[in-house]
């Protein structure tokens, strides 16, 4: 009978433990150590993990910082390190620096793009004017460079209101005869900072700015445009975000509500920009900051056949949905450009390992970006040849074939 009561009074203690948001005392694995019960759809508390349904528990150790936990990988699969693009690439999103203004410059650029098979690399630094005119000088006036470099032109969106469109496009027009073969890289702060002089923050839909929009379509050139940042950069800074360690390496890139519009706003913004202007060519830097949803990105590329976009800076997101993303590529191969945007030629490799491989489980070059692993997606040469150049050269005057 004393057997039975305790047997009784085990299961009581056990069902009610079931029902309370965290209870003491179940044991936790074959160590017998506690843990906690939560009820179903609840997450563990903080310092703790799930180690059986609805049983969470805390390590016996310290726990080491996200900077510090640095697990090397058993997984043994074949490797393919591609050190050279297969065949050879535009960078239509390339930031090199300082190395366009200089003979000696431009030779290093030249060494380290022959070393990754990039035949010709798209200056997309928002140049203007005089600036834009002396980088232009430089590469003319460069016996190996000459075919191997073509740049962007910018706008200046401050003051937007009476008079300013005709300026920008008498601007815009001076900097194509200049050498520009587009427009571009439209950053961020385009949406996220520049105010009109009234005070009020200038939209991406804003009607004022037509003019200069029909005028690319007009004059027959690529708009090259980054929009927000990615989602996580507006979301709260909590153990949720996946991007939290690069919020807080980096504290330029938080966008608090209080400040900043929301990624949303900004979204709608820049497709009702696309969707308004049908004629006019428009390039959606980094997969649109929507590559951790290829699906919502592609029903924007179904909807509006006058954007495309390119790769720079998303890698991370592309190679850790292998099977979507190579679909995904197959569909949308004639809208999608190779680009890099931070000039490090020692990254450039993880892009073509990607694409051009099927390998599992690698590295990804940023740990503060990732702290997953990349898959290759094996792209056919049919469609590498479309990412790596052609579509670039279809869409872009004035980039040699």
């Amino acid at each position: 009978m004393r057997g039975a009561s305790l047997f009784a009074g085990l299961c009581t203690l056990t069902l009610v433990g079931l029902g309370a948001a965290a209870q003491t005392g179940r044991p936790g694995g074959r160590g017998g150590r506690p843990a906690m019960t939560i009820q179903q759809g609840e997450s563990c508390p903080e310092g703790t993990t799930e180690v059986r349904p609805r049983s969470c528990m805390a390590p016996d150790l310290p726990a080491p910082s996200i900077l510090d936990y640095r697990p090397r990988s058993t997984l043994v699969t074949p490797a393919h390190l591609v050190r050279r693009a297969k065949y050879p690439a535009i960078d239509f999103h390339g930031h090199p620096e300082g190395l366009l203004e200089s003979s000696e410059g431009l030779a290093t650029l030249g060494a380290a793009l022959d070393s990754l098979n990039v035949r010709v690399m798209i200056a997309a630094d928002n140049l203007s004017g005089d600036r834009l005119q002396r980088v232009v000088t430089a590469i003319r006036a460069s016996p190996h460079m000459k075919d191997r470099v073509r740049v962007l032109a910018g706008i200046d969106f401050r003051n937007v209101g009476p008079g300013w469109a005709e300026k920008a496009i008498a601007q815009l027009q001076a900097d194509l005869a200049a050498g520009a073969v587009g427009v571009g890289e439209i950053s961020k702060s385009f949406g996220l900072t520049i105010r009109k002089p009234d005070g009020s923050r200038l939209k991406l839909d804003d009607p004022e700015l037509d003019p200069i929009w029909d005028a690319c379509a007009r004059l027959g050139i690529p708009v090259f445009i980054h929009t927000a940042d990615p989602e996580q950069f507006f979301e709260p800074i909590d153990n949720a975000n996946e991007r939290w360690l690069e919020l807080a390496l980096f504290p330029g890139r938080r966008y608090p509500p209080d400040r900043f519009p929301r990624f949303e706003e900004l979204m709608t913004e820049r497709d009702n920009l696309f969707r308004k202007h049908p004629r006019t060519t428009f390039v959606a830097a980094h997969l649109g900051w929507q590559a951790n949803d290829l699906a919502r990105l592609g029903k924007l590329l179904t909807e509006m056949p006058n954007v495309y976009t390119e790769v720079g800076a998303v890698l991370y997101d592309i190679g850790r949905q292998p099977r979507v993303a190579h679909d995904f590529f197959v569909k949308y191969q004639d809208r999608i450009l190779f680009g890099k945007d931070s000039f490090q030629p020692e990254e450039y490799p993880y892009y073509w390992r990607v694409f051009e491989t099927h390998d599992d489980y690698f590295d990804y070059y940023r740990n503060y970006h990732a702290f997953w692993k990349l898959y290759g997606i094996d792209l056919p040469d049919s469609i590498l040849k479309k990412v790596y150049y052609a579509n670039a050269e279809r869409i872009t005057k004035g980039i040699p074939r």
